[in-house]
């Protein structure tokens, strides 16, 4: 296993048109139109979370929730991968010299807060899933809002496969996506599910020849990044909400978010442009 340097990706650092990649990077970041993407480079590894991706990914995704010059965040991988979660090669070593609760001790420091961020930041986020998604990996791409998987890609849990649970947010994205049944099915009996089932069963949102990935992701973030982003942030916001509250609690919520958005700039001049018939330009406020 490749031996990577501590995260390269400052979370405080929210250089507009940046452009992160170094050496040592697992994890680049760059920002071009208001889209920041987040590119997997441990491509020799299948993209694998050794602890220095861990680190760097949770910072990238940290910096891209606060970064005000994204107002869209892309997620994909290089080479035969979006990313196949744990590095087992790096976790094999540590079982055998770590003790137990400092080695699960990731989960809560890194696949928890990533999930947790990747869900929750304030602007569209969208999975580039170039090729094989597995286990957080494939958790990381059911955090994301849209998932668009090249027709090569495929999918599997992989986590019992390996005598474990859940983590990353699977136990709550998934049966969210795919129903109750289907998430245990694909859970309990990990396989290989192909970009063409993923589509049919709504794993994922569209599917494109591997060649045209790039080009479709870049138009569909590009108009998100165009897009109302806080009224974006506001409908992501109240679907969580609700996902765990009555629907008296979310109804009261959304009025509240509607009041916000309504005294938004971008609302305002979008209703100035639809009465002149114009096409509605968004400043994200």
């Amino acid at each position: 296993m490749t031996d990577r340097a501590p995260a390269s990706v400052d979370p405080d650092d929210h250089t507009s048109s940046s452009d992160d990649h170094t050496s040592s990077s697992a994890v680049t970041y760059d920002v071009q139109a208001g889209v920041a993407t987040l590119t997997f480079t441990r491509s020799e590894a299948m993209n694998s979370l050794d602890t220095a991706t861990k680190e760097q990914l949770l910072a990238a995704v940290r910096r891209a929730a606060a970064d005000a010059e994204a107002r869209c965040v892309v997620i994909t991988g290089t080479g035969r991968a979006f990313c196949v979660g744990q590095d087992l090669r790096e976790h094999v070593d540590n079982l055998a010299s770590m003790a137990l609760d400092e080695v699960w001790a990731t989960v809560d420091e890194h696949y928890t807060p990533i999930a947790h961020t990747i869900a929750t930041m304030p602007k569209p986020v969208v999975a580039a899933v170039n090729g094989v998604a597995a286990g957080a990996g494939m958790a990381i791409a059911l955090a994301c809002d849209w998932r668009v998987a090249a027709d090569s890609a495929s999918f599997t849990t992989a986590f019992t496969g390996v005598g474990l649970s859940c983590d990353t947010g699977t136990s709550w994205t998934l049966p969210r996506l795919v129903g109750r049944g289907k998430a245990m099915e694909l859970l309990l009996w990990p396989r290989s599910v192909t970009a063409a089932e993923a589509l049919e069963i709504g794993l994922v949102n569209w599917v494109f020849p591997a060649a045209e990935l790039a080009d479709e992701v870049a138009d569909i973030a590009g108009r998100l990044a165009a897009g109302p982003t806080l009224a974006f942030a506001a409908v992501k916001e109240a679907v969580q909400y609700a996902a765990t509250h009555s629907l008296e609690e979310a109804l009261a919520f959304e009025s509240k978010l509607m009041a916000r958005t309504g005294g938004s700039a971008d609302h305002r001049n979008a209703v100035r442009s639809f009465v002149a018939k114009e096409k509605p330009t968004f400043s994200g406020h």
